[in-house]
């Protein structure tokens, strides 16, 4: 099959993904965590189990409180950043309502920390992307592969970043570290999957140098495209399952994971290799020119 005839075909797909994303990103932005704003998260194991009647008790001394997940026994707060001795007046005053109130867990975290940590963030992602420009393009000692790559790895962030804010938006989800942690996971899985291609690529100009470019980049596709969706839905399938029975905890963890793992399979062999080619034509016509 001919799988560069239709890279504009795969460039509209990814627009009408990307686009929304970003709209979202522009008007509503994210509802981050008290990881980066800073906050407290104080999670309860209330008998009988009931949330609102336990957040309706808390709102009347922290107004800005909210349910962040609650499970079959247990219920975490997000908070504004207290003390421990304020978390003692909390529990204090569900204990009329409530026959026991445990302190499952507690984590503050201040606002100086909460901005640091988003720089670290943003930081960490720029030299993620700047590391594998570098290699990229060391490897296989060509700018358009290493640019190819990092333009595959930006698509597959901005769906994250955008589906998260929409999802933000819509359902209230927050962005935390573990969300940080899921976009680094994708650009690697999305990077190895991209050097599966380029590298037969790069082998397939070495036997078949008359060949078009265009030619041998649809060969390669067609070669580990297989091999591609046979190793991604293994992790694929495994997301699935942690989202559907995983508990709340790790449950926008796993949805993370499992939106990066979809768009890094398929913007490797569907934004990577058709940008390669896309590149090969335009400095064709230059040179023709």
């Amino acid at each position: 099959m001919n799988w560069m005839k239709y890279r504009y075909l795969f460039f509209a797909l990814s627009l009408v993904v990307i686009v929304p994303g970003i709209f979202s990103l522009a008007v509503w932005g994210f509802r981050p965590s008290v990881d980066f704003t800073g906050g407290a998260i104080v999670q309860l194991k209330l008998t009988p189990h009931n949330p609102d009647t336990a957040l309706e008790n808390i709102q009347e001394k922290y107004p800005q409180v909210s349910i962040k997940s609650t499970d079959t026994d247990t219920t975490t707060f997000s908070l504004p950043p207290i003390t421990q001795s304020q978390l003692e007046e909390i529990k204090a005053g569900l204990t009329p309502q409530f026959e026991t109130v445990e302190e499952v867990s507690f984590v503050t975290v201040g606002p100086k920390a909460g901005r640091e940590l988003l720089v670290k963030t943003i930081t960490a992602l720029l030299l993620t992307s700047g590391m594998v420009l570098f290699y990229i393009v060391r490897t296989f000692k060509s700018l358009k592969f290493g640019i190819c790559a990092t333009l595959a790895t930006l698509h597959d962030t901005l769906v994250m970043l955008g589906v998260f804010s929409l999802l933000g938006h819509f359902y209230h989800v927050e962005v935390d570290l573990l969300f940080v942690t899921a976009v680094l996971t994708t650009i690697s899985f999305s990077v190895h999957d991209t050097i599966v291609v380029f590298d037969r690529i790069r082998e397939l100009t070495h036997k078949n140098p008359k060949a078009t470019f265009s030619s041998l980049v649809n060969l390669a596709v067609s070669e580990t495209l297989v091999r591609s969706l046979n190793n991604s839905l293994t992790i694929i399938f495994m997301l699935i399952a942690l989202v559907l029975l995983g508990g709340s905890t790790i449950r926008w963890f796993s949805v993370a994971l499992l939106v990066g793992a979809v768009t890094g399979t398929y913007s490797s062999t569907f934004t990577a290799a058709p940008l390669l080619v896309l590149w090969q034509q335009i400095a064709s016509r230059r040179r023709s020119h």
